[in-house]
């Protein structure tokens, strides 16, 4: 398996990204996974200022980083969500605008076809990001959706993310959405929907987080083995699980790094997940997308999480699963 290793600059907004692309590269990073936010990637003044992205690409170039993807989770997130009131600090102003619903899901739409022009002129062929989800609160406590609030939220996400993939196909991209607790798409059978929803669209296909997975006691590996086409993209992060009679796996209302949460995340191989059968089951695929490690353990130290991933990395990207 010959996948280009990346890291996710999401996690890393706080830093420039001149600064970060000189660490990444010395880590033995060779991609990035471009986050739209901080001064990674700003979507509005790439489109609008001259020169503002060549100069992002030649910084990257000269740091020895290709552009494996773009992320747009900020943004796309808004699009289908039912309640916005948590959103405010990941939005930026122009698209919460005055706060009215509606309009924070069209702007955001509008926010998220424009990031994948920018993607296009960075030679980018993917976009991974997030939906929303205005019943995810009603599928994890009560009252129960009724089958026909379902099938409404899913014709309402098919109407707003039918624009964006039309334009996706005219510019040669593909949507690589995260299936992730909270969005439209969190384990098999939703992802399953949210395909149908779309009459199986070609532009839609899915990053896959096994974090993400493991802690809703899902496998990895029959994931892969159910979408082995819709896999465009892969972040690498970890989790821990607790399950001792004493922590929830809804985590409660704790912040992540809380002991008294039933799951955290921690750095590849620091946590429960069994990455021999994870990278097994996507070398059986073919998969030949990038490996983006995403940092998200609160405990160590960030760079020390991204340098020993790559190293930790290596050893199934060649051997056995060559």
């Amino acid at each position: 398996m010959s996948c280009p290793l990346s890291l996710f600059t999401g996690p890393w907004a706080d830093l420039p990204l001149a600064e970060l692309a000189g660490m990444a590269r010395s880590w033995g990073f060779r991609a990035v996974e471009l986050a739209s936010w901080g001064d990674h990637l700003e979507v509005q003044r790439a489109l609008g200022e001259s020169g503002a992205l060549e100069s992002k690409v030649d910084m990257l170039r000269e740091s020895g980083l290709e552009v494996a993807a773009v992320a747009c989770h900020r943004s796309s997130a808004a699009i289908c969500e039912g309640n916005h009131s948590g959103m405010r600090h990941l939005l930026p102003e122009h698209v919460w605008g005055d706060g009215d619903s509606e309009g924070i899901r069209q702007r955001a739409s509008a926010e998220v076809i424009a990031t994948a022009r920018v993607a296009a002129r960075l030679g980018a062929n993917l976009l991974t990001g997030f939906t929303g989800s205005a019943v995810w609160n009603r599928i994890t406590g009560y009252p129960w959706p009724k089958p026909d609030e379902i099938n409404t939220a899913l014709a309402d996400f098919s109407r707003r993310f039918q624009p964006i993939l039309n334009e996706l196909r005219e510019l040669g991209l593909r949507y690589a959405l995260e299936v992730h607790p909270g969005q439209m798409a969190f384990d098999l059978g939703s992802a399953e929907s949210v395909l149908e929803a779309l009459d199986g669209a070609h532009e839609l296909g899915f990053t896959l987080d096994p974090g993400h997975l493991v802690w809703q006691g899902i496998d990895p590996a029959e994931f892969i083995r159910r979408f082995p086409d819709r896999i465009l993209h892969v972040h690498l992060k970890d989790v821990v699980v607790r399950q001792d009679g004493r922590h929830g796996l809804l985590g409660g209302y704790h912040p992540r790094h809380d002991p008294r949460r039933g799951w955290e995340f921690r750095g590849p191989g620091r946590g429960h997940l069994d990455w021999e059968e994870f990278f097994r089951a996507l070398a059986s695929i073919g998969y030949q997308g990038a490996l983006s490690v995403e940092v998200a353990d609160h405990w160590l130290d960030r760079a020390t999480v991204a340098e020993e991933s790559v190293e930790f990395v290596q050893r199934f990207r060649h051997g056995p699963l060559a």
